[in-house]
């Protein structure tokens, strides 16, 4: 079940991409991620206020690590994805994300003490070079997608180093805390860190057109962005995260680029190519070593954060 969650939640962060890339051509990043997170707060508030209310004690004492991955999930990552999608493309986002595994293993090792298997290091070697394959098209030689690096760029690594710590330190996590209530308690924090920002930039600007945020086009993928990338997404991960631990859980993160390839074949028009089922198989494998795991290392795997 942990598997399943984990693939359902990158999948879903695979549409975040694609509809994140789009909206943002017509929509402020800034304005877009308060909405986001707004909407998502005030959504799971009205579905979840008994466990919030339950759990408040847990929350308040569990305060700062909420708040620190709050701070990393909620509103660095998606923030500097989308304002780096603004000036870089999907391609090269999706890249840098694929390097999360990686930054996971490195700081599970040095914070948290982990030990690396050999099974982990497999597993992101092939899962890496199945995604480097994705976005390249098959042509692993044409490296002129890095010529040209800019501050969408910068923006999206961040993006890819806040997910790799918020999945690391995601751990800390008292486990007591029930998933919808953690989220719940999250999109909370995360709107309301997002209001200093969001007014700072629009005092900024001299005038802010709204007219494109009630399109029907731009409410309905922003209703896609509260109901599964901000929502499930969130549940899902933590969840499969606190089943199998971060080291072999973050594996999945490939599954984002993949999906998002997917998705624009199915929804885009693109058409299916011998490269899309190379990545996809390579990732897989990728996937299966970081995912099995050897008898007698059971202490591999991080505490589950949720029962």
């Amino acid at each position: 079940m942990p598997y399943l969650l984990l693939v359902l939640a990158a999948m879903f962060w695979g549409g975040n991409y694609v509809i994140g890339h789009v909206l943002v051509s017509q929509a402020d990043p800034i304005i877009m991620t308060e909405a986001r997170w707004l909407l998502t707060a005030l959504l799971l508030s009205c579905l979840y206020y008994k466990q919030l209310f339950t759990n408040l004690h847990k929350i308040k004492r569990a305060f700062i690590p909420i708040f620190f991955l709050s701070l990393c999930g909620q509103v660095f990552f998606p923030l500097t994805l989308y304002i780096g999608l603004q000036t870089t493309t999907s391609l090269n986002a999706a890249i840098y994300m694929s390097a999360t595994p990686g930054i996971v293993l490195i700081i599970n090792g040095i914070v948290f003490r982990d030990k690396i298997t050999l099974n982990n290091i497999c597993g992101v070697i092939l899962s890496t070079f199945g995604v480097f394959f994705l976005v390249m098209k098959g042509n692993i030689t044409d490296t002129s997608v890095f010529h040209n690096i800019n501050t969408g760029d910068l923006w999206a690594m961040g993006s890819a180093l806040s997910w790799a710590i918020y999945c690391s330190f995601l751990r800390l996590k008292d486990k007591t805390i029930p998933g919808n209530a953690f989220v719940t308690t999250s999109s909370l924090l995360g709107a309301i860190m997002l209001i200093p920002i969001v007014w700072y930039h629009v005092s900024a600007k001299q005038a802010v057109d709204l007219s494109s945020y009630t399109d029907k086009e731009f409410l309905t993928g922003l209703l896609y962005l509260v109901l599964f990338p901000s929502w499930l997404s969130y549940v899902f991960w933590n969840k499969g995260i606190g089943e199998i631990g971060a080291t072999r859980g973050e594996i999945y993160t490939h599954i984002i680029p993949l999906s998002g390839g997917v998705f624009s074949i199915l929804f885009l028009d693109v058409n299916l190519k011998t490269y899309h089922i190379i990545s996809a198989l390579l990732i897989g494998t990728g996937i299966w070593f970081c995912s099995s795991k050897r008898k007698k290392k059971a202490n591999l795997v991080a505490p589950p954060l949720h029962k």
